[in-house]
Formats: structure tokens, C-alpha cells, sequence
């Protein structure tokens, strides 16, 4: 099979470290961006450089014409999708539950759940037997975050939710969709959330005594992309250092 991922939101962070990971290992990766046009390049020219095959195309997932738009722009100049990796995500800064107001909440729907079922939907209409899907969630799901960001792990709670029932429904085609959820991991997103230093500061409660790093969840969904999983559907692997 030839092997095209489409890795939403992957100019940075556990995107852009998936996206290296994988071009290593011959897939043609497709670096999907908002915003942040030079980051995106930079990943595709380090890449191109090393040997890699690398696309860039820009697109907001949480608007659903624009994914539309994308995923035409991939059959008509890359070819038939085999794998995606919905990795795009959003959060606001660190409140108590009482403090989030309603629009918060929406933008976050908007793209955690709205942008992650615009990019499925799209993606199974072209996938055959053997494609694959890993959506990135978060073990926020799991804690439910307190204090922090109730209004994102409720997002990744669902996202979680949509992929039991998509792999159930795909298993008879041969599909597999499964999930990672990483835990404190050295991104720039905990800097979007107000606190760049969260994860130091919280690292002496992980099991494993230290935070993780964005090429240790790109290794898990690479595992789950590839025919060595080939068994494996409806799953998570939780990247989080025994917490």
C-alpha cells in the first residue's frame, strides 16, 4: 500500500514530531496548518532534506467547507488517503469550571469534536481495506482536568467516544481507528494555557518521574498506524508516565 497521512494541525508539537517520525518511516506526509504558514515549511524543507516526502496544505478544521476543500486538494494532487492522524487540537488559559463561558466552550467543540468528525467523515469516504486512522486525544479525558481545563477534556472525552464507535463500524472494511492519549508532555500548548512550565512543575506526580516528549507519542501512533497493530482497533495507548 502506498502509504499518504494526513496529519491535521502538525506544524508544531506532537504534530510536527509525528510528521518526522513517519516520513522516516516512507510515508508521504501531509503537514496540515491554520495559521503558522513558516513553521509548516520549515517541517516540510527538514524533511525534503532528510530523504522525506512532504506536503503542506492549509486548512481550518473547524470549518467544514475548508476541510472539504482539503481533502479535494489531496485526491487531485497527492492520491488516494490511506492514514490520518487527527491531531489538531485547541485549549484556553487555566480557570475553575464556573469561569467558562459559553463561547469558550464552543470554540473548543468547534475543533477538538466538530473539526476531528469533519476530517473522519472525509477521510473514510476515500479509505480502503488496510487504512488506518489514530485521533489524538488526551488522558484529560480520563482526569477530567479540575481547575485547569474541564471544557477540553469533556472535547477529548468525546473525541474518544467517536472512536470506539467509528472502529466498530469500520472493522468490517478493514479500517482500524484507535487512539493515543498523552499525558504531560513537553509542547507549546501548555504555553497557550498560561503555564509553559506545567509540566516541570507537576512532573514529581508522574510515576515515571519526568515529563514526555513529543517523539514518544509519535512513536505510539506510529505503532498504531502500521500493520504490526493489525489486530489492534478501537483501542487507546495512554502516553502519560504511568499517571
Amino acid at each position: 500500500m502506498d502509504k499518504l497521512v494526513l496529519i491535521t494541525g502538525a506544524g508544531r508539537g506532537i504534530g510536527a514530531a509525528t510528521a518526522k517520525h513517519l516520513a522516516g518511516q516512507g510515508y508521504r506526509v501531509i503537514i496540515n496548518y491554520r495559521r503558522d504558514i513558516h513553521s509548516a515549511e520549515t517541517l516540510r524543507d527538514n524533511i525534503l532534506a532528510g530523504g522525506g516526502q512532504a506536503y503542506i496544505a492549509q486548512a481550518d478544521i473547524a470549518d467544514q467547507t475548508q476541510v472539504k476543500d482539503l481533502f479535494e486538494i489531496i485526491d487531485q494532487e497527492h492520491g488516494q488517503l490511506s492514514h490520518l492522524v487527527n491531531n489538531a487540537g485547541i485549549l484556553f488559559k487555566q480557570c475553575g469550571f464556573g469561569d467558562i463561558d459559553a463561547d469558550r466552550f464552543k470554540t473548543i467543540l468547534n475543533t477538538n469534536v466538530l473539526g476531528s468528525f469533519y476530517c473522519l467523515q472525509e477521510a473514510i469516504k476515500r479509505m480502503a481495506s488496510g487504512a488506518a486512522i489514530v485521533n489524538v486525544s488526551s488522558l484529560a479525558a480520563i482526569t477530567g482536568s479540575p481547575f485547569e481545563y474541564i471544557d477540553y477534556a469533556a472535547s477529548k472525552g468525546a473525541l474518544d467516544s467517536m472512536t470506539v464507535g467509528l472502529a466498530k463500524e469500520l472493522a468490517g472494511k478493514n479500517i482500524r481507528v484507535n487512539g493515543v492519549r498523552p499525558g504531560l508532555i513537553y509542547t507549546e500548548m501548555h504555553a497557550d494555557g498560561g503555564e509553559p512550565g506545567r509540566v516541570d512543575r507537576l512532573a514529581d506526580q508522574i510515576p515515571l518521574q519526568r515529563g514526555g516528549e513529543p517523539e514518544e507519542v509519535a512513536q505510539a501512533i506510529a505503532w498504531l498506524l502500521s500493520e504490526e497493530a493489525s489486530f489492534v482497533t478501537g483501542s487507546f495507548i495512554d502516553v502519560a508516565g504511568g499517571k
